[in-house]
């Protein structure tokens, strides 16, 4: 019996705590799907989710991160347009002056009043939901579609 599973994803909301307002960084993609996300990526057979997190955070960012919490965990199954998967998504911070590498096109800091439109796969959402939780303390509720 062959098994189909979602494939296991994280995500990272890094701040980075060395500038003033505490900027998110995002990496512009340089595979499909194109546009603005956060960092992150698949978890390889074998390796726990924090250390992934860290993984890519360094291939992508080119950054040494701390991670604070783990956030939430985000499973609709039209989330990625490529398959199924199911991202952990943490919030991190870094320091330090990030710079493109892995899949990433471009890294960039951007003020969480001034994010990008084009964002891919559900990342508005998840910043949506991290932004509520930053200024009013409020995780996304179970049963919300997440």
């Amino acid at each position: 019996m062959t098994h189909r599973n979602p494939a296991p994803t994280v995500d990272l909301i890094i701040e980075l705590i060395d500038r003033p307002h505490r900027p998110i960084l995002l990496i512009e993609r340089h595979n499909p799907p194109y546009g603005w996300a956060l960092p992150g990526g698949f978890v390889d057979y074998g390796e726990a989710v924090e250390t992934a997190a860290r993984r890519e955070a360094q291939e992508e960012i080119g950054l040494a991160v701390s991670l604070v919490e783990q956030f939430c965990v985000y499973s609709n199954p039209n989330r990625d347009p490529r398959q199924h998967t199911m991202s952990v998504v943490f919030l991190a911070t870094a320091t330090g002056e990030p710079g493109a590498g892995d899949d990433a096109k471009a890294v960039d800091a951007f003020n969480p009043w001034e994010l990008p439109k084009n964002l891919c796969f559900d990342h508005d959402r998840i910043l949506q939901d991290y932004l509520h939780y930053r200024h009013h303390g409020i995780r996304p509720r179970f049963g919300d579609e997440i």
